[in-house]
This record gives C-alpha cells, structure tokens and sequence, in this order.
C-alpha cells in the first residue's frame, strides 16, 4: 500500500503488523503532520457481519477509554470500501515478543507492567467495558518501559449483543477463564483471570497450559491447577506468587473482587514486609459449592425463561447447550394479559454437536489412559517388568522431566525441586537426577531433581587485593550492593582487603538480583595538617608530611596580572596554603593526596 492516501488525508507507507481480521500500517497524517498507524480491515472481511461490527466495537470500546496505558483512537472511517481505525502510532515491542526474547523478566520489571496494565483493564471497567482478549500479544512495550493496551476487538460493553460464533470461544484459550470455557458470560473476573496468566507467563517465561489444540487447552484452564511460579523461578517472592495465585483462581468468586484490589496488592508486594509473607491457600467449601450451584441453576432458569423453555425443557448450560423441541401449539403470557401461541416444534439446534462429540471422546480417552496407568504401576498388564531404568532428565525442564518419567511410570518429585546457580546452565534446566541416571528402580518411584535457577557468578577471594580495585571490579554488577568497613592493621598495607562478608570465597550470586558482599580493609592512616605549614619552606613542608605517610604534589602559583613591584615584594619558595587547609584531617588514600601551593 506504499504511497496510498487513504482519504486524501493519511498516507501510507509501511505495513508493521497484522491479527486475526486486520492489517496494520504505518502512516503520516498530512494535516497534523504526526505518525499514526491505522488497522484496515481485511477485504474479505468488509462483506461479514459480524466482523464488521467487531471492527466498529474496537473503535468504539477505545475511544470511550482515556488512560495513558490505552491506545488513543483518533479517527474511524470508510475508504473505498474497507473499513479503517486511525490511532497513536506506538513505537515499540508486543509484550509477547519481549517474553520470547528473554524468557522470564526481572521481578521489578514484571510487576511495573502488570501496575500499568491493571490499571488500563480498571479503567476500562469503570467504563462498563470488559476486554475480553487481554493477553501479551495485545500489549505494546515501549523503549522507557511504559506500556500501551491494544485491541478492544471483541470487548464487550453492558448492555451490548454478545458477538459470538459456532464451535469457536472468543479470545485467546490460553489466558481464558475457565468460566468462559464453560460458556458463561464475561465479567470483570474473567479479564482478572487473564491478567493473572500475563504476569505468570512474565514471571516464568511462559503460559501455564499447552496442548497441540485448542479444546486441549480449554479443559486445562477448567480443570487442571496452575503450576506454582516459585517452582519455576524460586527467587520470586511470596507475595507476588500469592498474586497470581489469587487473580488465577479457578473460582470467581475467589478472585480478586476489582482491577483496583488487583492494583493495590501489586503497589505493595515488593515490600519488605510483605516479601515472606504466607502462601495463600485457596479452598471452595461446600458452602460456597452449593451457593454457586444455586446461582447458576437460577441462571439457566432465567435464560430459559427468556428463550420460552420449561425449566426441565434446557440442558445443561454452557459450551453444551442446546433446545429441545417444545409442545405443540405452547402458549405464553405476556406482562400485559396478551397471549403469544408458539409454533408446535422448534428445529433442534445442531451446532455444538461436533464440540460435544469431541468432548466425549477426549474424556474417554483420558478414563482409558488413567485406567491404563494405573493398570501399568499395578504390574497387572506387565507383572514381569516391575523396575525401569531412571532416564536421562538432565538438560531438560521440568515440564519435559514430568513427561518422561510419566511415559517411564515413574513420578517427577516437583514438590521438593532443589534449585542452585550454574556457571554455565541456563535457568530452568535439570542439572542432577536422584537416585542416579540408569539405575533401577520400581515403577511409581519418585524421582528427585535439582535446578539450575540461573547462571550465576562465582565469588573470587578478594584477601590482599586494594580495596578500590575490588569496588571499580564489582560496580559491573548491577544489583549487588558493596559496603566496606575499616579494621586496624598491623599485618597488612593500608587499603588492602583482609576478608569478606555475606558472599564467601567460592560462593554463587546471581547478577540479576540483588545481594550484597561486604569487604573488611585495613584502615587508612588519617593526620593533622600541621597548623604551621604555611610559610615553611617548600622542601621542608613535603618532607615533614612526608615522614607522616602523605602523598604530596607541590604546585606554583600564577602570577600573571601582578604589578612588578607585587611580583618583587613575594615571599618566594615558601607555603602559601595547602588543599586541604592548614590544621585539617587528612586520610591518606590510594588515589588522594596534599597539594602545596607557592611562589
């Protein structure tokens, strides 16, 4: 599209992204003079429905919206047939990109995101708008680590017709609530649960459920419980996994209860006080089982109710509703005393009957492979191989690790994973195996692990080396934090390290964390300037300050701009004043010194 101009206003240059229904370019627009990428709708897409009035959601969704975090909406149009959105060009990464790049991001860095996120998704919430598709890919990073929240494509307003489509869930499965996945209505929780997923996936480096497709996935976000962060990256604090604990709850009701609580537990978790704080335990009694059952059984009511249905006329509710055929000739009452006779028969809808198959299907498959495994550590399929070999799990990760031994009928012990920087180990690998690779062991033991947390930095012995030299070596390290204490010496030249503190000779630290090593050095001898410098002879004074273990540079002073007779009448050769003054304290250092200034 180089060179077009797009409403003889926006001219077109670059094409720097697509989606699902849209393509994305880069722009000038010619009367404000300023950047502007505009999303123009695919052709083939103008002539849907559907799509088009997802098009025109997103437009209207964002420009509701004014947060520094949300893309700002300039302008909504029509252009020879495609329909376009102009917005604030974004210069910058999708979120998801810089996950890929870098794995797991620092601690601090995640949580400054997922503050400006929150925030945009609250905002967004106060405006009675639910997002629907939060997920990295929609999230723009910029160079000074702001962020901006993209795409309201399938965001949904209070009030408005629900946009949906045959066999297909709207969003992205891998950040969906399970509550979606049953088919139930989007709700601020629902986007909460998303924005859990995100900080999981920024604190690990990747999502929490993967599968070859997507119902795969789906059936893990109803059923299958979030790994823990901390076994996957154990320098996190608890009270950031507590976070994504709460936000990921498979109960809505046990999530947070707004954006804004979200918000206030991210703006304090990095506290000191909160770091070691207790894990959250997250438990749905029957109580609460039986008021959500209650709840959701009134909800199919209704609905059925509103669709003229008998209540034992529905199924269950969900990805696996659908009519029945109702009685011939059916009446009903309209408020006002009318009544509307219904047609004798309905068509039964048809369309979630191939997801219903395949959900059967899949739930056999996992009764048979569960039966099978079972059967298998039992030995009643194979009584003659009791013991396997314990496989190679080094270099793999954990998720890997747990398969294996799974097809091996062992069972990966992840409760108690033992986690040490490598020197040369990226994070996240097995580095050991106990008991020991290729020794036999019976079917359904448990299988022990250790985990490379990162490569780490081995600590030299500093003893004898000066202490400046040790502290301009270590300032490479970011987050390590250098203190220094002063010991009198009568073994060892003043400045030079005796020992060292916190981090040991031949201990690891991680040089993306904070730490801290504290070195002990001998004390520098500190003087008097004798109050009596001035007016000493040159030579004299250095020899005396000298004899006291300080370094001296004499320096002459100008004379230029004195009268001759000024110039004859100096006293010449002699101290005229010292840096530091006369009569001062004065630590003798490496790099410090006295200067004494003369005609």
């Amino acid at each position: 599209m180089s060179n077009n101009l797009i409403a003889n206003r926006y001219e077109v240059f670059q094409h720097i992204g697509q989606g699902g229904m849209a393509d994305v370019f880069l722009a000038v627009d010619t009367i404000l003079n300023r950047q502007v990428a505009i999303k123009i709708l695919r052709s083939e897409l103008c002539s849907d429905a559907v799509s088009v009035l997802r098009f025109e959601r997103e437009a209207q969704a964002a420009t509701a919206l004014a947060h520094p975090n949300i893309v700002e909406i300039y302008d909504v149009g029509e252009y020879k047939g495609h329909h376009y959105i102009v917005m604030e060009y974004v210069p910058g990464k999708p979120l998801k990109k810089v996950i890929q790049q870098r794995g797991a991001l620092l601690t601090e860095e995640a949580i400054d995101i997922m503050k400006q996120l929150t925030s945009a998704t609250a905002e967004a919430h106060r405006r009675g708008i639910i997002h629907r598709d939060i997920k990295p890919q929609n999230v723009i990073v910029k160079s000074d680590g702001s962020i901006k929240m993209l795409d309201f494509g399938i965001a949904l307003a209070k009030g408005s017709m629900q946009l949906t489509q045959a066999n297909n869930v709207m969003g992205s499965v891998h950040y969906l609530a399970p509550e979606l996945a049953r088919g139930e209505s989007a709700s601020p929780q629902s986007d909460i649960y998303a924005l859990g997923i995100v900080l999981f996936e920024m604190l690990t480096g990747d999502v929490p459920f993967k599968a070859d497709q997507a119902v795969q996935v789906a059936l893990m976000q109803l059923h299958n419980t979030i790994p823990d962060v901390r076994s996957i990256n154990p320098d996190l604090p608890q009270s950031v996994e507590n976070i994504v604990i709460r936000a990921t709850a498979k109960n809505p009701d046990q999530r947070y209860r707004s954006c804004n609580e979200m918000l206030d537990d991210l703006r304090t978790c990095l506290r000191p006080e909160r770091l070691n704080e207790a894990k959250i335990k997250l438990t749905t009694t029957a109580e609460q089982l039986n008021a959500r059952a209650r709840r959701e059984k009134e909800e199919t009511r209704m609905q059925a109710a509103r669709n003229g249905l008998s209540e034992t006329g529905t199924q269950s509710r969900g990805l696996l509703l659908k009519k029945k055929e109702r009685p011939a000739a059916a009446e009903r009452e309209r408020s006002d005393g009318t009544r509307v006779v219904k047609p004798a028969v309905e068509k039964t809808s048809h369309a979630n009957r191939p997801l219903f198959i395949l959900l059967i299907f899949l739930l056999a498959l996992l009764g048979m492979s569960g039966a099978y495994f079972a059967l298998s550590l039992s030995g009643v399929l194979n009584p003659a191989a009791k013991t396997v070999e314990v496989p190679n799990l080094v270099g793999m990760s954990l998720t890997d690790a747990r398969a294996k031994c799974t097809d091996e009928s062992l069972v990966l012990d992840t409760g108690n994973v033992e986690y040490t920087l490598t020197e040369s180990t990226e994070k996240g690998e097995i580095i050991s195996v106990s008991p020991e690779v290729g020794s036999e062991v019976e079917k359904g033991s448990r299988i022990s692990v250790v985990v490379s947390s990162g490569i780490g930095v081995k600590v030299p012995d500093y003893s004898g080396y000066n202490i400046n030299e040790v502290i301009r070596d270590l300032s490479q390290y970011t987050y390590l934090k250098v203190s220094t204490r002063e010991e009198t010496s009568d073994t060892v030249s003043p400045g030079t390290i005796i020992s060292q503190e916190l981090l040991k000779p031949g201990d690891m630290f991680n040089p993306n964390t904070a730490g801290e090593i504290r070195l002990i050095y001998a004390r520098y001898p500190t003087i008097r300037i004798p109050d009596d410098i001035n007016g000493m002879p040159v030579e004299e004074a250095s020899a005396l300050l000298e004899s006291m273990g300080v370094e001296v540079f004499s320096s002459t002073l100008d004379t230029t701009g004195l009268s001759e007779e000024e110039i004859a009448n100096l006293n010449t050769g002699v101290v005229i004043r010292s840096d530091p003054e006369a009569g001062s304290e004065y630590t003798q250092k490496d790099d410090t010194y006295v200067v004494l200034y003369y005609y």
